[in-house]
């Protein structure tokens, strides 16, 4: 072979080596955790599979989530339990996408099927505190109700007396409703 297709091929295997080390690199730091922590010697058993040794493995994991009310209607909605004070974003399927606790406002609106009728990114709350992300769904009494997040994370204080209609949230839990609440989507509250 002469020495110029030797040194060709020489420098295509070397780039052809590069590639594959570039691809297994890149495969390898988005492999899931449970992967990674197999490649460095610990084991995670997948939810509800033994480990081996007749045991669960319970570290580190999260307890299942609320199920969404059976009473809650179909399809596409916000899901807000009065009892449980919980929210829950149900897709198109039916399925939670995401369920978190809220703190209740002090007027709570009766059970039944609203819709999202304004939004707003930022506003100063009835209580006082500046809010973000605010979804609102219903009236009662005079008092517009709906979910929003304290950017200053605090929850309302209920003994202290005011109406309001606040259904507060963390930040994190507001921006994923307000991605989620569209003008018009649909609000189940159940009991």
């Amino acid at each position: 072979m002469p020495a110029k297709s030797s040194t060709i091929v020489t420098a295509l295997t070397a780039a052809a080596l590069v590639a594959v080390g570039v691809l297994g690199y890149q495969a390898s730091a988005s492999a899931p955790d449970t992967l990674s922590q197999a490649r460095k010697g610990g084991h995670q058993a997948p939810e509800g599979h033994p480990d081996g040794h007749g045991k669960k493995d319970t570290k580190d994991r999260a307890p299942a989530p609320a199920p969404v009310p059976a009473a809650s209607g179909a399809g596409r909605r916000i899901v807000y339990s009065l009892a449980a004070k919980r929210v829950w974003l149900v897709g198109p399927k039916g399925t939670a996408q995401r369920t978190f606790a809220v703190t209740p406002s002090t007027v709570s609106p009766p059970r039944g099927t609203y819709a999202v009728g304004s939004r707003s990114v930022s506003v100063m709350g009835s209580d006082g505190v500046a809010i973000e992300h605010v979804v609102r769904f219903a009236g009662v009494s005079g008092v517009t109700v709906g979910f929003s997040a304290a950017v200053d994370g605090s929850r309302p204080d209920p003994g202290a007396g005011k109406k309001t209609g606040g259904i507060r949230e963390s930040r994190e839990d507001g921006k994923a409703m307000w991605d989620f609440a569209l003008h018009g989507t649909k609000v189940v509250v159940v009991p």
